[in-house]
């Protein structure tokens, strides 16, 4: 296993949440891992970001690992979730609620709530 895919191991597994961006959750820098990130900041979940530009065999590797080809790229508890549409499509219908309440992931539903009202 190359070290990139060691790091991506460590990180989903001493993380609960865990999002593979471009940037960081204080200073994403392209508009789909800010979409993930906002909605995440929002509702309140501790979660580890993970910036892919600052390792292009990271960046690279995350791809592979996943078999998934774009970022950002969200994990829960070791399990690959989705991309910037599948997160927002699980946020509108409440399906991001659920796993996150099933995982043990602590956010705030009020929130989520008015994300899903904003949107409606």
């Amino acid at each position: 296993m190359s070290d990139a895919a060691n790091q991506i191991k460590e990180q989903i597994t001493k993380n609960d949440v865990v999002l593979f961006m471009k940037g960081t959750k204080e200073m994403p820098q392209c508009g789909f891992s800010s979409r993930v990130a906002g909605v995440l900041n929002y509702m309140g979940v501790n979660y580890s970001d993970v910036n892919v530009l600052a390792d292009e065999g990271l960046r690279q590797e995350i791809k592979d690992f996943s078999d998934w080809p774009t970022i950002p790229q969200l994990y829960v508890k070791g399990e690959f979730v989705g991309g910037c549409d599948i997160i927002t499509e699980m946020t509108l219908s409440g399906e991001l609620d659920t796993l996150f309440a099933e995982n043990g992931v602590t956010f705030d539903k009020d929130a989520a709530d008015k994300i899903r009202e904003a949107n409606g």
